[in-house]
């Protein structure tokens, strides 16, 4: 066995069923060896998208999504889809190929110092120097990236390691590592606490964050919330927490949350962030949360509490866990007047749109697509104009809201939503995307129609890069510069290059039909909504 069938043997042991990815001779020996599996492997177009279809997998399964690049420009290419998955927490193993050895540091062809620059934005970084580490290594990166709070964890391996004997090959049973023992079970003296809290507050509030979704507690606070009749906000990455209809759930708060959702968070008394960073998009004033109220934030990161805001009781934990312990705790907590005070301000601060009847209105149209996509339909949102619609308006009932929020990455909606179709090939998948961020990742095309991946395209197209003209508009009075989007595409030939079915929808008179008939059959499909450029979020 070479150190190329070893890894490919570690990714069998840890039920890896896919690798995204793209060759270089650096990382050939592994693309050979994994011939012999019946892992599926699909070539991406461009290496930053291996690592965001990665993410998709893993947004899907839970379990750390697989992606494969070769030496130097494939290494450094794949960089920022791995500081999109530590920004976001999102598992990820990222294997990169690398030089020979004996020529670390001699600046040979293709040569890439890839664990220093991504010493900020992973878990852990390994340089494979022995390729009978290999087993060790492999089962260490699965371990840290999947545990405590989840990220990438990269692992580069010179060409001459994969080509190497390994003398024995033995996949370890369990993981020892002596510095790195994150906490998973909450406090028990802090969770009284929090108890003693709930049963004073009058105005209680609870905040969730991408955590909840990331440790699948989603079930555990939805009980929770309905057993003490609480209301609920998320962040961006929190949406999906709790079904967008619930009559407890207030819409995401932020600088482009809902205005009533904001106003719940001021207004609380007792604030419980959880699975949150408190970061500015989110929270951009953090003295806001912990004046005049007790804060409560849980996080399975201990340097994630008190970074931003100074909680009142902080809490260290995975989320499923602490909402496990809090359901055993017997209390009251009464705040009917609360709820309807918030529902009250919901129906006055609602917001009020006048879209252009010409084109589509990106608001309505999101919501009559997302009442119409399947109950557990899986929605990828792109960045931009289109990110912000999508989050004000989507509806999620049993599905799945993913977008790149941390780091904002545009042109990752096409790539994730591959990596959940492959990894739930049952489901219905659609990504929302604006033309700037779709040009950012249409070579994706080629993959969706080579490996037979079904996804569903929609591209809210104003002819601008939506959210900088947004923001030139009102800082610097309609001065624009460098966000106009002309010479882009005729996307019904693009399409038809592709062989992908098309539709154009351009106002509102034929919506219902349109949509009707982008999500009647399980294929891709390209929908183009012709949206007013000088519209606003």
């Amino acid at each position: 066995m070479l150190g190329a069938d070893a890894i490919v043997k570690c990714l069998e042991e840890e039920g890896v069923t896919t690798v995204f990815g793209y060759p270089g001779v650096a990382i050939c020996p592994f693309y050979n060896s994994i011939l012999e599996s019946d892992i599926r492997t699909i070539l991406i177009r461009t290496e930053q998208n291996a690592a965001h279809a990665a993410s998709g997998v893993s947004r899907i399964t839970g379990r750390p999504g697989v992606c494969a690049v070769t030496s130097g420009p494939g290494a450094t290419n794949v960089i920022t889809g791995i500081a999109t998955a530590f920004a976001d927490s999102i598992p990820l193993i990222c294997i990169t190929g690398q030089v020979n050895s004996e020529l670390l540091g001699s600046d040979v062809f293709q040569e890439a110092d890839i664990t220093g620059a991504v010493e900020s934005f992973v878990k852990y970084s390994y340089l494979v120097k022995n390729v009978n580490d290999i087993p060790r290594v492999f089962k260490e990166a699965f371990h840290i990236a999947n545990t405590g709070r989840r990220g990438p964890v990269l692992i580069d391996v010179p060409i001459d390691i994969q080509n190497a004997p390994i003398t024995k090959f033995k996949y370890p049973e369990s993981v020892s590592l002596r510095t790195y023992k994150p906490t998973v079970k909450g406090n028990a003296v802090q969770i009284k606490k929090v108890v003693r809290e709930l049963e004073k507050a009058r105005r209680p509030l609870i905040c969730a964050g991408g955590g909840v979704l990331l440790s699948e507690a989603e079930g555990e606070l939805r009980r929770f919330a309905e057993a003490h009749n609480i209301p609920v906000v998320s962040t961006m990455m929190g949406i999906g927490a709790m079904p967008t209809d619930h009559p407890l759930y207030f819409r995401m708060v932020g600088n482009n949350g809902k205005a009533y959702a904001n106003r719940a968070m001021n207004e609380s008394d007792l604030l419980i962030m959880v699975g949150a960073r408190v970061a500015d998009r989110a929270v951009n004033q953090p003295d806001m949360i912990t004046r005049n109220k007790v804060l409560v934030h849980i996080d399975v990161d201990p340097a994630e509490i008190g970074k931003n805001a100074g909680p009142t009781i902080p809490l260290v934990g995975d989320a499923k866990h602490i909402f496990e312990d809090l359901e055993k705790e017997e209390f009251t907590c009464s705040c009917q007047e609360w709820l309807d005070t918030l529902r009250g301000y919901r129906k006055a601060m609602a917001s009020k749109r006048k879209p252009d009847p010409a084109y589509v209105d990106p608001a309505k149209f999101i919501m009559r697509l997302t009442e119409r996509m399947q109950e557990d339909a899986i929605y990828v949102a792109d960045v931009g104009q289109n990110q912000i619609w999508s989050c004000g308006y989507v509806k999620v009932r049993k599905g799945k809201f993913f977008t790149s929020g941390g780091m904002g990455t545009m042109g990752y909606s096409i790539p994730a939503a591959m990596g959940a179709k492959v990894a739930a090939p049952e489901r219905q998948v659609v990504a929302v995307c604006g033309d700037g961020s779709f040009q950012m990742s249409m070579m994706e095309l080629a993959t969706m129609c080579q490996h037979h991946i079904p996804v569903k395209i929609v591209v809210l197209k104003n002819n601008y890069l939506g959210m900088v003209r947004q923001y030139q508009h009102f800082t610097y009075q309609d001065q624009y510069s460098v966000v106009d989007l002309s010479g882009s595409p005729d996307l019904e030939k693009l399409s038809a290059a592709y062989g992908i079915p098309f539709l154009r929808l351009e106002n509102m008179e034929k919506c219902d039909e349109t949509i009707e008939a982008f999500l009647e059959k399980d294929e891709s499909m390209l929908l183009e909504c012709v949206i007013d450029p000088m519209d606003l979020v």
